[in-house]
């Protein structure tokens, strides 16, 4: 018996289709949703979510939002922001990176408004170089910018 699985940002529908089971990144920790799951309700916080359907992994890049287990085996994912793996670019991802690490290192200039931004800025590009680098190539090094 398959979940019914949907997973929406505010601009699009990325995913609605029957699938084998799903691991999400929650406030509480990952937790992984197979068919006959208890119903619950937690908050997605910046990480990798993986798909598993007809055998095949998925990665999805998530920036935060809700996760909903109904008692049908339907699981649906309100996300802040989430990428596809094939939609990340290691390269910008990197560039992203390093101007979410400079604005957390100029953290004596920042409220704790601006500082909490920011880390969360550099916890959301983190969780999309991991997927990123799920889909590079394997005979093209992926490697992180400054490390030797």
């Amino acid at each position: 018996m398959p979940l019914h699985f949907e997973i929406t940002s505010p601009e699009r529908l990325v995913l609605k289709d029957e699938i084998d089971q799903v691991s999400i990144p929650t406030a509480m920790g990952e937790i992984t949703v197979l068919p006959g799951h208890v119903p619950l309700v937690a908050e997605l916080v910046p990480g990798e979510l993986r798909v598993k359907r007809n055998g095949e992994q998925h990665f999805y890049a998530v920036a935060g939002g809700f996760v909903e287990v109904q008692p049908d085996d339907r699981v649906v994912i309100l996300a802040d922001a989430v990428e596809r793996d094939d939609e990340l670019d290691i390269t910008a991802i990197e560039a992203a990176e390093e101007r979410a690490r400079k604005a957390l290192s100029e953290q004596t200039r920042m409220d704790d408004t601006a500082f909490a931004a920011a880390a969360a800025a550099l916890e959301h590009e983190m969780a999309r170089l991991r997927v990123a680098r799920k889909r590079a190539p394997r005979s093209t090094p992926v490697t992180r910018k400054g490390a030797e």
